[in-house]
């Protein structure tokens, strides 16, 4: 007995010793997005947890990262009446309601000394409260009405970025009671995955990320919350007493014990700076990887917040200055089909001209037979219209009231638009295809596609130029680009001998590309750019990744099975093989082909240079960053060492900057590195 009750202790202590150390590489990851052990070893202490507690169930803790997975469908979700009202916010739309503002603040508080304010973005997401006890995660719940809620308790555990027990400091104690409330999002990328996952599923799309957000917080069946690449970021508390006096160091506080904030939170003396915040912010919009509807201003001082009070549902101490509209209505002069260069033909909806966060939209995706359906769009109806950041234009939904007595539903043909084939669809996907390989629209945009700035990067080959190409049938596949002439292209309408001689050259730059930007070239179904770079820091060569099998493949983090089928598919294509063979021929090698004495420097400020990326870039997630820097020359390293070039260091940068400090590597902050992006990208635009 004395030694099963000794045995029961030890795997107490092991589980409490896992839990610990899960949490704590959690927070690192989804909170300071500074990880210091591999995505495997992690793993791998999860899986360790995981059987421990199937095999000693009673001693699994509340807040075991296990409870993250979701549990079985709930009925219904029990209401929850909030500790305190979530009131909502007051808006303003123009620069001078936010002066009126500030001029009401000040009255109140009877000073004509500028009041310091702390701005935030508005996210476009779906409210949650979290209420603590004595430092245990005990309560979720949505906003509801303000008063009374649903209980999504369940659901938020799943959150990566939600801590299950606060990270209170050694010697210091858990409030008894507190109430954490902030937004769940989803982000931009991470929302066009989940529609074009439910749009190959034959499902619904959700109509933009706050809608997916919402619906996925509000699952019954939080399993498929857990599944959903949902971020939380908290920005105030309610009813206990904090141990900061400001809305700034509550951010920091709320930080420090374990939650995700939003590190584009900036401090302001005064209305002129305030305007300042939103101005940057609009500008920032559409690079910004979520999305955002407007700026949210707070007064700083939590005293002077008491002292202002609050009047029917909004507090008198902040106010959210709302960005302009990114829908708008318009009428649908045409319905049109274009084929895309897999064969997927996608009904476009040619629209009356609109202007849209400030851009003018003519036309918008209407994605697939199914979503047409769906939707009930037709020639003559007035429909509503979003647009955000680079997303392409859609149509959101009809305006019945409006619809004319003469319109039709859509049916997208029975043959390709474009060379006649038999459209066919296979079971389980949504899109509708042209199976015919040599179609002149898929070649068309296969070019396209290949000669993008993030692919191989061939300037001047634009869009009516390809048309002309394969129209005269030069060029039957991407390799017959690099065969060209300059009689073939200088005879060409509209080129002349300048243009056919510069396009030559960007031919001959364009042979020599890092293997990840020749995979993203490729146009291989479901390995985007991202995924392009992660098969290439993988394989040394070209020839090892089309030798790999499938097991290979799904053995890279962040491979999964579909895209490793689609990899290994390409490659064992016969036809794909003999392109890639003709591109050899014609001297277009990945650099990691080409002999060390063949190798030229990419061009690029980091052009040649081993970059580390450290701590947590405000602007911009960790992924983007990196594309950045590949794009500019430089190459990612994980680790800092003698042959580091260069660390880029963003908040909370740590054993990585130290180091880089003591080896004498060059450091750069986050805005010297915008600055340097910036810089680039205008050099790129003077040469285009």
């Amino acid at each position: 007995m004395g030694n099963e009750n000794q045995d029961i202790q030890s795997m107490k202590q092991r589980i409490s010793d896992l839990v610990d150390e899960i949490n704590e590489h959690s927070y690192r990851y989804h909170v300071l997005d500074a990880p210091t052990i591999s995505d495997f070893a992690y793993d791998m202490m999860v899986r360790e947890l995981e059987d421990l507690e199937r095999k000693y169930p009673s001693l699994k803790r509340h807040d075991s990262p296990s409870s993250r997975v979701g549990a079985a469908p709930s009925k219904q979700f029990e209401p929850f009446i909030h500790p305190a009202p979530m009131l909502s916010l007051q808006n303003a739309f123009s620069d001078s309601e936010i002066l009126e503002f500030d001029e009401r603040v000040r009255k109140a508080l009877d000073t004509t000394e500028h009041i310091e304010y702390v701005t935030e973005p508005k996210l476009d997401g779906v409210a949650l409260e979290l209420v603590y006890e004595k430092g245990a995660l005990v309560v979720g719940a949505t906003r509801g009405d303000g008063t009374t809620g649903e209980n999504v308790t369940t659901n938020a555990k799943t959150i990566p970025s939600v801590p299950l027990s606060l990270r209170i400091p050694k010697g210091e104690q858990a409030p008894d009671k507190l109430v954490v409330r902030g937004e769940v999002i989803i982000e931009k990328s991470d929302f066009q995955a989940l529609n074009q996952k439910r749009l190959e599923a034959s499902q619904a799309v959700f109509a933009n990320p706050r809608n997916a957000a919402a619906g996925s917080l509000r699952q019954l069946d939080s399993r498929i919350t857990a599944s959903r690449p949902l971020r939380a970021y908290m920005y105030a508390t309610a009813l206990a007493s904090v141990p900061v006096d400001t809305q700034w160091q509550l951010l920091q506080w709320l930080k420090n014990i374990g939650f995700l904030v939003n590190p584009l939170a900036r401090k302001c003396t005064g209305p002129k700076e305030v305007l300042g915040s939103y101005s940057d912010m609009l500008h920032k919009r559409d690079s910004l990887p979520y999305e955002i509807d407007g700026l949210v201003i707070k007064v700083n001082d939590f005293e002077l917040q008491r002292q202002l009070g609050e009047i029917s549902k909004s507090p008198r101490w902040a106010i959210a200055y709302k960005f302009p509209a990114v829908q708008e209505t318009t009428k649908v002069n045409d319905i049109i089909v274009q084929v895309g260069r897999t064969g997927a033909l996608t009904p476009v909806a040619i629209l009356e001209p609109v202007r849209i966060g400030g851009v003018e939209v003519s036309r918008a995706t209407l994605h697939n037979q199914d979503e047409i359906q769906r939707k009930d769009v037709r020639i003559g109806d007035t429909v509503l219209v979003q647009r955000a950041g680079d997303v392409i234009p859609e149509v959101v939904s009809v305006v019945l009231q409006k619809r004319p007595d003469d319109t039709s539903r859509f049916v997208l043909p029975s043959t390709c638009p474009v060379c006649g084939s038999e459209v066919v669809r296979i079971e389980g996907e949504a899109a509708a295809r042209c199976p015919n390989v040599s179609c002149p629209a898929q070649l068309k945009r296969s070019i396209q596609h290949f000669a993008s700035r993030d692919a191989m990067d061939i300037d001047g080959l634009g869009t009516k130029l390809i048309e002309q190409l394969v129209d005269a049938g030069l060029v039957k596949d991407v390799a017959d680009l690099y065969t060209l002439s300059h009689q073939e292209l200088s005879s060409l309408d509209r080129m002349a001998d300048k243009s056919a001689s510069n396009l030559l050259e960007s031919l001959k730059k364009s042979r020599k590309k890092s293997l990840g930007k020749f995979l993203f070239a490729l146009g291989i179904r479901h390995v985007g750019q991202h995924m392009a770079f992660v098969l290439a820091d993988r394989f040394s060569s070209l020839e090892s990744l089309m030798a790999a099998s499938t097991e290979e493949l799904e053995a890279i983090d962040g491979v999964g099975p579909e895209v490793a089928a689609s990899v290994h598919a390409f490659f064992s294509s016969e036809r794909n093989r003999k392109l890639i063979e003709r591109l050899t021929e014609v001297g277009v090698y990945p650099l990691e082909h080409l002999p060390d004495e063949a190798l030229e420097q990419t061009t690029g400020p980091l052009a040649g240079q081993k970059v580390v990326l450290t701590g947590t870039l405000g602007t911009m997630p960790r992924r983007q960053a990196q594309e950045i820097i590949r794009s500019m020359g430089g190459q990612i390293a994980s680790s800092v060492s003698k042959k580091t070039d260069l660390v880029i260091a963003g908040e909370k940068a740590g054993s990585k900057l130290k180091k880089a400090t003591d080896l004498g590597v060059k450091v750069m902050d986050e805005r010297q590195f915008l600055e340097m992006v910036k810089d680039f990208r205008g050099s790129q635009e003077k040469n285009r």
